[in-house]
């Protein structure tokens, strides 16, 4: 049976499947779509997925478990937005929300997205854990309850409760605090931004979680939010302003560099003279902040940063986007996109491999150690590199 209410359903044949959602800018790799650097299956391309969805759609193909996998394969990393030579190029990722949306309607889920959903509707975390915990994470740390303060760190889900996340989450608080930066956190009264439920296709879910977080920071009375994670950045800024909540808000990247500008900020001399930079999707593509990551960086006296082949626009996405950094579907493989991307920055000679996501922070950080990287390269998240 068709699916008469796929929002979609005029326009998905207008993929043809020419291939340039596989490529980066300068043409040189065949495999910048994450899903199909790991398969190399034209079916997990973004043309072979569309093309899928649209059978799906049409009644031609019924709904497995593996057609599931194969969208939910989709880590919405934008580089088939950015490679599109087609009019509908902007509306491309959307197409395959819109099928997962029409899937959670009808109950087909993967079960590892199931449970992610269900994790995030019982605890507000996809990792299921309680939600007295989320505070864990500055439990020694002198960080003030938000009360007015300028800003509002949000940690969220990967900062409060990722074992390696909230290590990076604690350099930031403590750099903030040595710059003398008017924020407060809100502890557990925060819960998930709501990003990747968004993107799973649960529409109901994510609007419940976007009104309890507007309701919490109106209620506060917040006006700006500095996020830890790109993923809560996009979440506030693209997401949260059709229900009403619209804030200043800043990826801390952005803060550290204005920061660093005045003054308030003298990072000691570099972990290593050499660092390349992986560009988290969430920041680069989805709202083309380049500069500030590396602006950072570069202010470290004794920094030399050396960009990998892909970068920026091209950069390759470790496949964490989506929700994968959890339900991972991408993983289990040397083709999965975190670890092509380890050895990409092995092989500039870099002895750090700098992130400002904390899904890139674990999935490049798991992927140097399974490549037996470990004694060559060290995975930090710029919070680190520049803490007092």
């Amino acid at each position: 049976m068709a699916l008469a209410q796929y929002k979609y359903k005029d326009d998905i044949h207008r993929c043809f499947r020419c291939g340039y959602c596989k490529f980066p800018g300068d043409w040189s790799d065949v495999t910048n779509c994450p899903a199909y650097a790991r398969f190399r299956m034209e079916s997990y391309s973004t043309g072979g997925r569309l093309w899928l969805i649209r059978a799906w759609v049409n009644g031609e193909l019924q709904w497995s478990e593996h057609l599931g996998r194969i969208v939910y394969a989709c880590a919405a990393c934008n580089n088939c937005v950015e490679k599109c030579p087609l009019s509908f190029s902007d509306d491309i990722v959307q197409m395959v929300v819109a099928a997962k949306n029409e899937m959670v309607e009808l109950g087909l889920l993967p079960t590892p997205v199931k449970t992610y959903l269900q994790n995030v509707q019982l605890h507000g975390n996809p990792y299921g854990l309680a939600a007295k915990r989320r505070g864990e994470w500055m439990a020694d740390l002198a960080v003030a309850p938000y009360d007015d303060q300028e800003f509002l760190l949000f940690v969220g889900s990967e900062g409060a409760y990722d074992s390696r996340a909230q290590q990076a989450a604690r350099a930031l608080a403590l750099t903030l605090q040595a710059a003398g930066l008017s924020f407060g956190v809100l502890g557990k009264e925060e819960t998930d931004d709501g990003n990747e439920v968004e993107l799973l296709g649960e529409d109901g879910l994510a609007e419940m979680v976007a009104q309890q977080n507007i309701q919490t920071f109106q209620k506060k009375g917040v006006r700006k939010i500095v996020t830890f994670s790109p993923h809560a950045y996009n979440a506030f800024k693209a997401i949260y302003p059709k229900y009403g909540g619209r804030f200043e808000v800043w990826h801390y990247t952005q803060l550290l560099a204005q920061l660093m500008r005045k003054g308030a900020i003298k990072p000691a001399g570099a972990e290593a003279a050499k660092i390349t930079f992986h560009d988290p999707c969430f920041l680069g593509r989805w709202h083309n902040e380049y500069k500030a990551p590396r602006q950072v960086l570069q202010a470290i006296p004794g920094v030399q940063l050396v960009e990998m082949a892909r970068n920026k626009k091209s950069a390759l996405c470790c496949g964490g986007g989506a929700g994968n950094a959890v339900i991972d579907l991408l993983g289990g493989s040397p083709d999965s996109p975190a670890r092509i991307r380890a050895r990409e920055a092995a092989a500039t000679g870099a002895a750090v491999l700098a992130v400002a996501c904390p899904n890139c922070l674990t999935m490049l950080e798991d992927a140097v150690k399974v490549e037996g990287l470990e004694d060559r390269l060290a995975v930090r998240d710029i919070a680190e590199l520049i803490r007092p």
